[in-house]
């Protein structure tokens, strides 16, 4: 199967190129080139608007569920959904985010990833390229959503198991580096070549940076549930904002974090070392009312969700509108934004090679976007998984 996209302006990974072509054959992009020199035939032929661009697609590094599914519920069936919806707001690719609940809810989800990944995790959807555990070894001091009667010290014995039970497919382990056990799972993670993501944390400045020396490379959903900026101390955010070696997770729904702070934390960390996430629950793309999240009622009004006590619970937040909200919050450009949202989550899990740019001999991932960030049609892997009504 081949499918040919013209009259494009193309995002490749150095440049724009305007009035471009993409040959894509099978899962792979063939050729890239000039509008002229583009072949006569394809299978199919996708012509681009003038007020369409062409970008790589998204990597949602941190996603608990969509389209009323989620990683929790443990089947096949709910990562299917998730992969299925996902392309609609230009996703392509997504670690299946689990959170912190009994051990053997946590082990059902790991072995489902497995055997869904062996057997289900075909071109045409979304690609779940691992997972990433969030939770249980977390501060219960900074839970969140995350319940409290479920959360653990680090254990790098437990992960050990959890990882085999996964297929070794954990790429990414958030974690609070301050409590009993927290140094040692970070080193057995850095070893293993598996991120370690503080997140949940009541670190300090120095326990935060103390766990970089050892390993530590990402902070998950920065500012949220770890210990914030002061002028004292600068806390587990300001160890994130400062150190370079450390991957800033973002959610840029406007509720998360104000959008002065959206802006603040981009000024200072760069877009380098930002990772646009959504840390989307199943209600994503699904009308208000009530959802589960991790056994627990999750209301969801609006552009919100929360527990009773009005603790946020995860987001409803599409990523292309974490593109959008971005630009318009920071200024920054639609490169910019790509970079955020597809070239640095690659680059962090070592995938880059082939995925997260547009470039020959790399998977076909790819989304066109309308000028107001709105997808227009996603192509997972080399198959076309969403198409957007015409205007």
């Amino acid at each position: 199967m081949t499918i040919l996209i013209k009259n494009a302006t193309i995002y490749l990974e150095d440049s724009i190129l305007q009035d471009g072509y993409i040959l894509i054959d099978g899962e792979i992009i063939k050729e890239i080139g000039p509008a002229h020199q583009a072949p006569e035939q394809a299978d199919e032929v996708l012509t681009i608007a003038q007020n369409e661009v062409v970008v790589p697609g998204f990597i949602d590094m941190h996603i608990h569920g969509a389209g009323g599914s989620d990683v929790m519920d443990g089947t096949t069936d709910a990562l299917n959904c998730m992969a299925n919806t996902l392309p609609k707001e230009g996703t392509t690719s997504f670690l299946a985010t689990t959170m912190t609940q009994s051990p053997e809810n946590i082990e059902q989800a790991l072995q489902t990833v497995q055997q869904y990944s062996k057997s289900e995790n075909i071109s045409g959807k979304a690609d779940v390229i691992g997972v990433h555990l969030e939770g249980p070894f977390v501060n219960p001091s900074k839970a969140g959503a995350q319940p409290v009667q479920y959360i653990i010290n680090p254990d790098p014995e437990l992960f050990k198991k959890w990882s085999e039970i996964s297929g070794h497919t954990i790429k990414q382990v958030t974690l609070a580096p301050e409590e009993p056990g927290g140094k040692e799972l970070v080193e057995l993670l850095t070893a293993a070549d598996i991120i370690p993501s503080i997140g949940h944390t009541g670190a300090t400045y120095e326990q935060a940076m103390e766990a970089a020396s050892e390993g530590l490379s990402q902070a998950t959903h920065l500012f949220n549930q770890m210990t914030g900026l002061h002028h004292r101390d600068i806390g587990a955010a300001g160890a994130s904002l400062m150190n370079e070696d450390i991957y800033a997770e973002i959610i840029v729904d406007g509720i998360h974090i104000s959008p002065e702070m959206v802006n603040l934390a981009l000024k200072l960390k760069g877009v380098d070392r930002t990772i646009l996430i959504t840390d989307a629950m199943r209600a994503k793309g699904l009308s208000d009312g009530t959802y589960d999240l991790g056994g627990q009622d999750v209301f969801v009004k609006g552009k919100e969700a929360r527990l009773a006590d009005g603790a946020l619970a995860g987001s409803i937040l599409k990523m292309n509108d974490a593109l959008k909200n971005m630009m318009e919050f920071t200024g920054c450009s639609l490169r910019d934004a790509v970079q955020m949202a597809a070239v640095n989550p690659a680059k962090q899990l070592n995938i880059y090679d082939k995925k997260g740019s547009i470039a020959a001999g790399k998977e076909a991932d790819i989304v066109i976007l309308d000028e107001d960030c709105q997808v227009r049609a996603t192509i997972c892997r080399g198959k076309i998984a969403y198409r957007g009504e015409s205007k």
